[in-house]
């Protein structure tokens, strides 16, 4: 026992110097307890929570009629039928520049709003957000608020905390089934893919991806909830990069707040500030911080520390927006009792703004001047042309005919600009025609093998450009493509 007291001992000594001189890398994670509120920022918040669950989960289940035989569901990647269908526009794969022009806009009204609110999206209109609150909400309706979850969580396992926490987790497992469900439901037709779930007729690719959607939400709103905005989100890493001394951003004043303490009813304020240190901005911040000590990247810009401020000054009766939404430029204003203002016109807002008008400009162009046909054309690459018996060449061609409508019914395939020029299908007898029936196939690409003659005095050079026309019974061109036509030199 004498020889082992000093091995502890020096044990001891060693991860005691080990610590001093090696601390180590990583933080403990202190759970966070936000105390509910009330105020305009709050009753914002609960309004765009409302409008962004609601579309979410609402708008897989609107119909829309396109028709027999195609889905008639409002908002819906189909990605077995190769199809995205936006209540009545209908995407082609080869159209997917839309939703790489959306993404683009998307990206770009990101970087306006947050060049001149700051993190407003952070605050109200993330995913991670929304969810979180509504998680926070089932939690605080269960086991109370602020104080009686700290409480409850501080008590050993009895009937009561296991009850409460059983009831909580297993509607917070209901809310990710619903997300991870209403999700599914975008790519698949929303009554069929449920009725499948729930009598086990699913696909296995449908149930992992239901699974997978509803263990994020259930994990990342439930259990992570601010270490996501903290530790897993890019965006507070980068947004510095957008906001400049004009930009809004949840502040402190402590021009006016300062030297804070408490302050006691009938007592003077003179030569101290407005803050009592009621720390009341930090227990109802989501992400625990204290926006006291600045801007710092955990903030998320929701104004729930503006609500509790404005309300613990009515209490002690001094002005509201100790806390409020103010740029650097009107702080220091603000601090010389000079009168603030909104600078919205900037160069960066304008940028941005330009860019966001191009971009959308440049949709509204490419969605006005769509086209219901198309026609592409693909040369033969080998041979390049066939010398006939009778001196006259040949070329083939690989014709697509691509039909965004749903018509079905005799087109016509003409040439204009190759003379003397006739055609003929692959495997069909040339009868010398100019111009060649095409069966269109509703909402569909229809592909065919054609040939080109043209009598060798009319071939001048060893390319010589021409145009396919396609056209409908009554002559109107539906489309055009402009092909070569090869032979000697």
């Amino acid at each position: 026992m004498n020889q082992m007291a000093p091995d502890r001992e020096t044990r001891s000594r060693a991860e005691a110097m080990l610590g001093l001189f090696a601390p180590s890398l990583y933080a403990d994670h202190i759970k966070v307890y936000p105390r509910s509120v009330s105020g305009r920022f709050r009753n914002i918040k609960w309004a765009v929570l409302i409008a962004c669950l609601g579309v979410y989960y609402i708008a897989p289940w609107i119909r829309w009629d396109r028709g027999p035989g195609v889905p008639d569901q409002a908002l819906l990647l189909d990605m077995e039928g190769r199809r995205g269908y936006f209540f009545n526009l209908e995407i082609w794969p080869q159209e997917v520049y839309y939703i790489t022009g959306l993404l683009i806009l998307g990206a770009v009204a990101l970087f306006l709003a947050t060049s001149l609110f700051g993190r407003i999206w952070c605050g109200y209109a993330c995913p991670q957000t929304v969810w979180t609150d509504l998680f926070m909400l089932v939690e605080r309706w269960i086991e109370g608020d602020r104080n009686a979850r700290m409480k409850l969580d501080q008590q050993r396992l009895g009937l009561n905390k296991a009850l409460r926490k059983l009831v909580k987790h297993g509607v917070w497992l209901l809310i990710a089934a619903a997300t991870g469900g209403a999700w599914i439901m975008y790519f698949q037709d929303a009554p069929t893919v449920t009725r499948e779930i729930f009598t086990g007729e699913a696909g296995s690719g449908t149930y992992f991806f239901f699974g997978l959607f509803a263990g994020t939400t259930y994990l990342l709103a439930g259990w992570a909830r601010e270490q996501v905005c903290t530790y897993m989100c890019p965006w507070p890493r980068f947004q510095a990069a957008m906001l400049d001394e004009h930009s809004l951003a949840v502040t402190y004043q402590g021009w006016r707040g300062e030297t804070r303490g408490k302050h006691k009813a009938g007592e003077s304020w003179e030569g101290r500030g407005d803050c009592v240190d009621c720390r009341a901005c930090v227990n109802v911040c989501p992400t625990g911080i204290d926006i006291r000590d600045g801007l710092q990247l955990e903030c998320i810009g929701c104004g729930l520390c503006i609500d509790a401020c404005d309300e613990i000054m009515g209490k002690v009766g001094r002005p509201p927006r100790l806390i409020d939404f103010v740029s650097i430029a009107n702080l220091e204003r603000r601090a010389q009792r000079q009168p603030g203002f909104l600078k919205l016109v900037r160069p960066r807002t304008l940028i941005y703004t330009a860019l966001l008008v191009l971009v959308a400009a440049v949709m509204l162009v490419a969605l006005v001047t769509r086209t219901e046909w198309s026609l592409n054309v693909l040369h033969d690459r080998a041979p390049l042309y066939v010398t006939l018996s009778d001196g006259s060449l040949r070329n083939g061609y690989t014709v697509k005919v691509l039909n965004k409508t749903r018509f079905e019914g005799e087109l016509r395939l003409t040439i204009d600009g190759l003379p003397s020029a006739t055609l003929f299908r692959a495997g069909e007898a040339d009868n010398d025609a100019t111009s060649l029936p095409i069966e269109a196939v509703a909402d569909d690409v229809g592909e065919y093998r054609i040939f080109v003659k043209v009598p060798r005095h009319a071939v001048h050079g060893s390319a010589t450009v021409f145009d396919f026309r396609l056209s409908d019974a009554n002559g109107r061109r539906l489309a055009d493509y402009t092909a070569t036509f090869n032979g000697p030199n």
